[in-house]
């Protein structure tokens, strides 16, 4: 744990220097990193698809992502760091925004590099050092990452501790702000111990995502959109979609139409760039595909398509007739595994999408404005999408979820910024 220790120790000395930067040093100093991990888009691209088995053309548009979030919060830097205020009675009255110091950053895989630039960009525009922990099976993509992000940065500023839960452990216990991503197990675990240190925290947990489907929404449009986020990197994504809920009429047209949609997805080798579903991470993953799928089968239900895998190639399965209080229907199953379920009116439709402990995002699909806007009021999710996938993410806005899907404040856009720092209310009197 020692390593660990010494990165926080190294970081703290770092940020000092780095604190103390011009805002325009600063902004040139990520355009700089911006440039150098362009520079090495392809290299990257084929990283990720050799690490965490990412179809090739969706790691494309990750290392884009990766590149235009830095070139963002280069910008962000010159953002008002805070404001003036009229003063009760003489002098002067103002706030303003410093940084935290050392930021804990705890990453998973399957984003190996957007997640773990979407925390550390925020962190750095706004003056602090940032020490990463990057999931295991995603190791060497945030070595070369931070290896790109360190060129034009003080030496130490940015770190990267690979390990598992005790560095991780020890990584909450030493600095000064922490953010994490991850399962509701494990960002339980962080989000308490950071609060027993005394730290700002945030962590985003996961989600089993409902996506409903009214009957006169474009059923043809709806499937391909769910069947792309229900599968889409084998479903290894929090913002998945999880649950499909057909209300009335739909129900039936909507069925036939997700397993065509299903037959018609590219399937196989990650590093095709017609594929959109390729393996899962590891041998764990498919086996607890596979039990899903079994489970399903031993609970009554019907698994309408896949149940099958070849090595870690895990062909998408779709279950329907499963009770609402299954455990399949209750909890998060990480991969290419969706529910199919129906819902006699809109109410019900509402109330089942909003059981359960999650609440990161949901799909709405209606040409119906009233029912819409009825959605994005009555759904208790942090995010809500409307005739669109429930994948896919702006990072120049606030991103989190809530119930078990999220603690803290939102990650992302302008809200990252306030994360990263604390305010100062300074009061100037004349001598």
């Amino acid at each position: 744990m020692g390593g660990v220790v010494a990165a926080v120790e190294r970081a703290r000395l770092a940020q000092r220097e780095w604190g103390g930067c011009r805002a325009g040093e600063r902004a040139a100093a990520l355009t700089e990193a911006a440039g150098r991990v362009y520079a090495a888009r392809d290299e990257l691209i084929a990283l990720a698809v050799r690490e965490v088995g990412k179809p090739v053309t969706e790691a494309t548009a990750e290392v884009d992502r990766t590149v235009a979030i830095l070139r963002y919060y280069a910008q962000q830097v010159y953002d008002p760091a805070g404001a003036v205020h009229e003063p009760t009675g003489t002098g002067l009255l103002y706030t303003r925004r410093r940084p935290l110091g050392v930021a804990g950053l705890i990453t998973p895989w399957n984003f190996p590099f957007a997640i773990p630039l979407w925390k550390a960009a925020p962190a750095l525009a706004a003056g602090n050092a940032v020490v990463l922990k990057p999931a295991p099976q995603a190791t060497a993509c945030a070595m070369r990452l931070f290896e790109l992000l360190a060129g034009p940065l003080p030496d130490g500023l940015v770190e990267v501790v690979p390990g598992h839960a005790s560095e991780g452990q020890v990584l909450t216990s030493t600095t000064d702000v922490v953010s994490f991503t991850g399962s509701v197990q494990a960002g339980t675990v962080v989000a308490a111990r950071a609060v027993t240190t005394g730290v700002p925290v945030q962590a985003e947990m996961g989600g089993h995502n409902p996506a409903i489907v009214l009957p006169d929404a474009d059923l043809d449009r709806a499937a391909r959109h769910i069947v792309a986020a229900a599968y889409g990197y084998a479903g290894q994504k929090c913002t998945a979609t999880r649950r499909i809920i057909g209300v009335g009429a739909a129900s039936e047209p909507l069925r036939e139409a997700l397993l065509m949609a299903i037959d018609e997805l590219p399937c196989g080798d990650p590093g095709d760039p017609k594929t959109m579903c390729g393996p899962v991470i590891d041998d764990v993953a498919r086996g607890r595909m596979l039990a899903a799928a079994r489970e399903a089968r031993q609970s009554g239900g019907t698994v309408l398509a896949g149940g099958t895998a070849s090595d870690n190639l895990v062909a998408p399965i779709l279950v329907g007739g499963l009770s609402e209080g299954h455990a399949l229907a209750r909890h998060e199953t990480f991969g290419p595994f969706c529910l199919l379920q129906t819902a006699a009116d809109v109410p019900t439709a509402v109330a089942m999408a909003n059981s359960g402990a999650y609440g990161l995002v949901s799909a709405v699909y209606t040409a119906d404005l009233g029912h819409a806007l009825r959605f994005v009021e009555e759904l208790g999710t942090g995010l809500v999408k409307v005739n669109a996938p429930s994948t896919g993410v702006d990072f120049h806005l606030p991103f989190g979820g809530v119930k078990a899907s999220g603690y803290g404040p939102p990650e992302q856009g302008k809200a990252a910024m306030d994360f990263y720092t604390t305010v100062r209310t300074v009061t100037v009197q004349p001598g």
